[in-house]
């Protein structure tokens, strides 16, 4: 018992100095790596304004005269009386714009370990802000002496004329929520739309960001997503084609690929279901070409397929399989060897094996398949 509990007690003890080595790492490389910039000191002072701001509220009455005009302007929460109007509408600043980011910063940091809803939340931050700026107006007015009941008396009004002008502005937004709530596609899925094959960034409630694999951002308006494909919904499919010599028995072949699948499952860890024998899928001038598909994730594919091609090449020369090109042959014919009874035998309950394990591969035409 003592000596479980002492390698059990090194164990904790090297895992905690191992990950305090991974802390120190990442703090050296992030100090090795940093770079001063204006953006980088803007948001330290933005920090800093609002941290003193926060200490200035909770602890005020405590640090100012109640007789104070300036902690009168700060608060804005305590009685009326006089005030400063630019430190009132600092102060108003401040608040407003700060608990919008504080509230949108808790938002998404909620959503990170979330898989699917976080469309919702990108929806809920833009609201989130807009909603700050548009109280922060009224606020701003109020303080400078503007009526602003009757501003809110126009807004009936205002809407309806804008509403008329800015159609293509609602239906953006409309779209946006349909988008989020009907479950169309979420931030982090992969979709094409248009040609432009890229991952949600972000939903917003007047367009929606698509990054491909090159970095690039593609903006599109939430009304035109009108003919979109979520790649992501249901698995994808990873085709393998490749090519064997006509001289080559194709039942030899078959046989010795049904020996190989599991092999080549096992080493491609992102397959979820296959690989499977499609059969011939083209008598080229060259080849007999045959098929393979795998099913995976759409965010693996390219990489099973490039897995896969180099998987069946690593199979064919274990098994002596030629992969041919075009050639003029000047030698005599390469002597194959023949199928056995055995191997035909094989064959046949393989390729019908196939066919059966396949089922549930989607088909399409010989360009998609």
């Amino acid at each position: 018992m003592q000596l479980g509990w002492y390698f059990k007690a090194y164990a904790q003890k090297d895992h905690a100095k191992k990950r305090e080595n991974e802390i120190m790492e990442k703090i050296k490389n992030y100090f090795k790596n940093f770079k001063f910039t204006l953006d980088f000191a803007l948001k330290c002072a933005a920090y800093l304004v609002l941290i003193a701001y926060a200490i200035m509220m909770a602890f005020g009455k405590f640090m100012f005269s109640p007789l104070s005009t300036f902690w009168h302007s700060l608060n804005f929460f305590g009685k009326y009386g006089e005030f400063n109007v630019v430190v009132r509408i600092i102060s108003y600043v401040i608040f407003f714009l700060g608990a919008s980011w504080i509230v949108r910063a808790v938002l998404k940091l909620l959503a990170k370990p979330l898989k699917k809803g976080k469309a919702i939340v990108e929806i809920f931050c833009s609201l989130v802000k807009y909603a700050a700026v548009i109280v922060l107006l009224f606020f701003v007015l109020k303080s400078l002496g503007v009526d602003t009941s009757a501003i809110l008396a126009g807004i009936g009004i205002l809407g309806l004329v804008v509403g008329l002008g800015a159609q293509p502005l609602i239906a953006d937004i409309l779209a946006g929520l349909f988008i989020v709530f009907e479950k169309v596609f979420d931030v982090g899925d992969i979709i094409v739309y248009n040609g432009f094959r890229g991952t949600v960034k972000e939903i917003g409630i007047r367009t929606t960001q698509i990054v491909d694999t090159g970095g690039n951002i593609k903006i599109i308006n939430n009304a035109n997503l009108k003919e979109v494909i979520n790649m992501t919904n249901q698995l994808s499919l990873a085709i393998c084609d490749i090519g064997i010599e006509y001289g080559e028995s194709l039942e030899r072949v078959e046989a010795i690929m049904k020996e190989e699948l599991p092999k080549i499952k096992a080493a491609i860890p992102d397959i979820k279901d296959g690989p499977f024998y499609k059969g011939v899928s083209e008598l080229g001038d060259s080849a007999v070409v045959i098929r393979f598909a795998a099913n995976c994730e759409e965010g693996t594919r390219y990489q099973v397929e490039r897995d896969m091609n180099r998987q069946f090449k690593l199979a064919f020369d274990r098994n002596n399989i030629n992969i041919p090109f075009p050639q003029i042959v000047l030698n005599q014919p390469t002597e194959f060897e023949d199928v056995t009874k055995k191997q035909q035998k094989d064959a046949k309950v393989f390729v019908q094996e196939q066919k059966e394990l396949s089922k549930g591969i989607a088909e399409g035409d010989s360009n998609d398949m």
